[in-house]
């Protein structure tokens, strides 16, 4: 094999992981959610207000990525099972919104800066979501 053919199949394997793909999907996911916020921001939106309205937009482009893009092979065929997954995704995406709620809301209380607080909620936010969809939504 040469040079370009073992690097284009390292990196087909890195793309394969389920982990680098939910990664991805959350980073467009992201973009949604800090796009609304940021325009929400400059709208003049309270930081609390404008951090729940992106997750939520956030939340629906993460659940067109992950049952597409990463989690496709475990998504139930049935309409039944997929409710239910559909259902357990919204409950875990709601935990990562209470912890985004409540880290932007202490942080801006105590003076951070709205942006900085939003990216501390976003590390603990994707923590917690990426273990109850692994372990529990899509399993």
């Amino acid at each position: 094999m040469n040079g370009a053919a073992t690097a284009g199949a390292i990196v087909q394997r890195i793309f394969n992981l389920q982990l680098v793909r939910y990664l991805l999907a959350s980073v467009g996911a992201l973009a949604v959610d800090t796009g609304v916020f940021l325009m929400l921001l400059m709208a003049a939106a309270s930081p609390i207000a404008a951090s729940i309205v992106g997750y939520c937009c956030g939340i629906v482009a993460h659940w067109l990525l992950s049952s597409r893009k990463v989690f496709a092979a475990s998504v139930a065929r049935d309409s039944r099972g997929r409710n239910r997954q559909k259902a357990l995704f919204l409950a875990s995406a709601l935990v990562g919104l209470v912890l985004t709620a409540v880290i932007v809301g202490t942080l801006d209380r105590l003076g951070f800066d709205a942006r900085y607080a939003k990216v501390i909620a976003i590390a603990a936010s994707f923590v917690a979501t990426w273990l109850m969809r692994e372990r529990v939504v899509f399993r």
